[in-house]
């Protein structure tokens, strides 16, 4: 359990830190959420049905429990390829310096509740005259249903056109129908008609003046050009609707506008999740407690950041757990104020793999939703080269410039600028209509943080990062890893003493973490396997990376929500150290799969030497995936040797229960989940009769760093 004092000063320490640099950092992230007691397809591959929608309400519910009178708003959603309507999409739209923004009747959601009917038809009416009194002209009418009204107001001085007039006037909900490849576009927003749609539903029969329409009215908004006029005409909303008695009101439509005095979160639908996206902190403290009220209000729900498979094995929600850095406007990005940042961040993760690797998902590598710029195709390498060389030789080049010059390398193979561990999307990209351009950089390459404390401390890591990068250039020429970067880099220790180097770089630059801060980072606990104490020694086994390949090619299947790859293939991760106080020489040790000597390395850390190995084998036999004729190689057993005791020791590990049988439930909790793990570990000392004598394993077996097992079946 993290000591929160200590964490809380740690947090300010780094804030004082880049504060220092004069360099204006916002950040932001996309935390998400699952149902981790549920196998309905909502929560483990779609992105929507079931009661995914209510659940996102009750947690938005609770987010605003200690906020007041914050406005709720269900605008429309993203359209992703292959879907035929927007998703949902529900926000809460702040002022930043805690004025109340919504002074009416409250959303469904917070407690809204129907209305009379005269209550209903005389809102339109209200509205109106509320707009004329401001000096706006406005006028609304009836269509076709009393149950469809439209208001409509200019804020020029000029008349709006009339209905009948205007067929656009008649335009259907933005809601009900497709957005258009090019975008959502309101065109009489475009011309200063600011039109809403007022609806209340009425089913089977008419219902009387002395009713309660039980279903709450909702009033769809306009696009708005600016944060000014969008507040002014909701302050004018909310009072019309409190005059004339409408016990609650849901406000739909396009996206409000946006500006930093303004904070937007929403919650909005993905596969197998529900994804929040923050409205960005303009420090850490401040990132601090808004992670730390989404988790609790995701836990208040019976959402969790991860989930548990039945053996055992811990993985995040599904959702992944992007962060994102900008400033507070767009022309006052960091990547822009300092244009060599973004060419020294994609240098120095090329120099850190750790800062790539260590805090992924399952699926990484090139077939991932965030691969590196080096795992793309081998003649784009050099060219990246040239285009950091070229951007280098600018002395000060333009937003357009920096991003026509490194996006095209900050894909992925398909050219997707989303699905890269660099995400420059939003950066100042002139072919996303509406939200390109926003001077935003997204690090995608996390997997959904298990607590707020531990998306605050990676946070704090990559926001230490770019105020140390925006010090000065970098023109220190990029490292082709080459088989090295899949190899070495797949293991977490090596990822790990990566991650040491980083820490030290930034303590060099004052701009160090402090001791809970880099517990929180280093922590991975959910890839272990299990421990053992062998004699003098102890064995911990780690669940390393392995690079799913696709199966097929990218371009198929970049119209899909995911992609098909081979999961088949399991590589694990063994560190065999002495004990504390113990004699023994760790290399003396040795380690055979069947009668085949495994590549072991000899290293060293904090707490001394140790010996490392890996190997990696197919764990089940995949509906569509490569290599048909190659079956499940579970469990696999090895074999231990101390060469100078003569100490010999069988480990055997288990994909499933030891004891066979199916597990009657999911775990609990983690202590659970680790037990499991643990215990589909088994170890035997055997006498020393027992073991053959050792043979090299075939060269197509081996690599510098892991045993590849699935060779074996081919090579007896």
């Amino acid at each position: 359990m993290q000591d929160k004092p200590a964490l809380v000063h740690a947090i300010k320490k780094h804030d004082a830190a880049v504060a220092k640099t004069d360099l204006t950092v916002w950040l932001g992230a996309e935390p998400t959420f699952t149902d981790r007691s549920s196998e309905a397809p909502e929560w483990l591959r779609r992105a929507e049905g079931g009661d995914k929608s209510l659940r996102a309400l009750a947690m938005l519910k609770r987010y605003c429990q200690d906020r007041s009178n914050p406005l709720v708003l269900r605008t429309i959603g993203r359209l992703y390829p292959g879907e035929k309507a927007p998703r949902w999409n529900h926000g809460i739209y702040e002022s930043r310096n805690h004025h109340a923004v919504w002074r009416g009747p409250p959303d469904p959601a917070l407690g809204g509740v129907g209305s009379f009917r005269q209550v209903l038809e005389s809102f339109p009416r209200h509205l109106s005259e509320y707009f004329i009194g401001r000096g706006w002209k406005s006028h609304h009418t009836w269509n076709g249903d009393q149950s469809d009204w439209r208001i409509v107001f200019r804020v020029d001085g000029t008349d709006p056109p009339d209905f009948g007039l205007d067929d656009r006037l008649s335009r259907p909900s933005i809601h009900s129908s497709p957005i258009p490849e090019a975008g959502l576009c309101d065109a009489l927003a475009n011309d200063g008609n600011y039109l809403f749609l007022f609806r209340y539903p009425i089913r089977d029969r008419k219902f009387s003046d002395e009713e309660i329409c039980h279903a709450v009215p909702s009033l769809e908004l306009p696009s708005f050009p600016n944060v000014s006029l969008f507040l002014d005409c909701v302050a004018e909303i909310g009072k019309a609707a409190t005059d004339c008695g409408l016990g609650g009101l849901t406000l739909e439509g396009f996206s409000p506008p946006v500006d930093a005095s303004v904070a937007w979160t929403t919650f909005t639908p993905d596969p197998a999740v529900i994804e929040v996206n923050m409205a960005p902190a303009k420090d850490a403290s401040e990132f601090y407690d808004m992670v730390s009220g989404i988790f609790q209000a995701g836990e208040n729900s019976g959402l969790s950041p991860y989930r548990f498979y039945y053996n055992g094995d811990a993985t995040d929600s599904g959702g992944g757990g992007q962060i994102t850095f900008g400033g507070p406007s767009a022309r006052a990005s960091p990547f822009f104020l300092r244009p060599w940042l973004l060419p020294n961040v994609v240098r120095y993760f090329n120099r850190h793999p750790g800062l790539s690797f260590f805090f992924t998902p399952s699926c990484v590598g090139s077939s991932s939703q965030s691969p590196r710029p080096d795992e793309r195709f081998r003649e784009s390498f050099e060219e990246m080269c040239l285009a950091l060389e070229l951007l280098s030789q600018q002395s000060h080049p333009s937003p357009d410039a920096i991003w026509g010059s490194l996006a095209p390398f900050l894909s992925d193979p398909s050219g997707n600028n989303h699905r890269s561990e660099i995400n420059v999307e939003k950066l100042w990209n002139p072919l996303l209509a509406g939200r390109g351009c926003l001077g935003l950089v997204e690090f995608r390459a996390f997997r959904m943080a298990r607590t707020p404390e531990a998306m605050t401390a990676r946070a704090v890591l990559f926001r230490s990062l770019l105020a140390m990068l925006a010090k000065e250039p970098d023109s220190s020429r990029l490292i082709d890893w080459g088989a090295e970067l899949h190899d070495r880099f797949a293991l977490p220790f090596y990822l790990k003493r990566d991650l040491n180097e980083v820490f030290d770089e930034l303590a060099d630059a004052r701009l160090g973490l402090d001791e809970p801060l880099q517990e929180l980072i280093l922590d991975d606990g959910d890839r272990l396997f299990g421990e053992a104490i062998l004699q003098d020694c102890q064995l911990t086994v780690h669940r390393a990376l392995e690079f799913w390949p696709l199966v097929g090619d990218v371009a198929s299947q970049e119209s899909g929500n995911s992609r098909l790859v081979d999961s088949s293939t399991t590589r694990i991760q063994v560190i065999l150290r002495p004990l504390i106080g113990s004699q023994v020489n760790i290399r003396d040790w040795c380690v055979a799969y069947q009668n085949w000597r495994m590549p072991v390395r000899f290293e060293s850390d904090e707490t001394g030497p140790l010996m490392i190995f890996a190997f990696k084998y197919r764990t089940f036999a995949p509906w569509r995936g490569l290599h048909p004729t190659l079956p499940p190689q579970s469990p696999i057993e090895l074999t231990l040797q101390n060469t100078s005791s003569l100490e010999v020791w069988k480990l055997v590990l288990h994909e499933w229960n030891p004891q066979g049988g199916a597990y009657e439930n999911l775990p609990e909790d983690w202590a659970e989940s680790l037990l499991r793990r643990k215990q589909r570990l088994v170890c035997e000392k055997l006498p020393m009769h027992s073991v053959l004598p050792l043979e090299e394993p075939p060269p197509t077996a081996v690599s510098p760093y892991c045993l590849d097992i699935r060779v074996f079946p081919f090579s007896h």
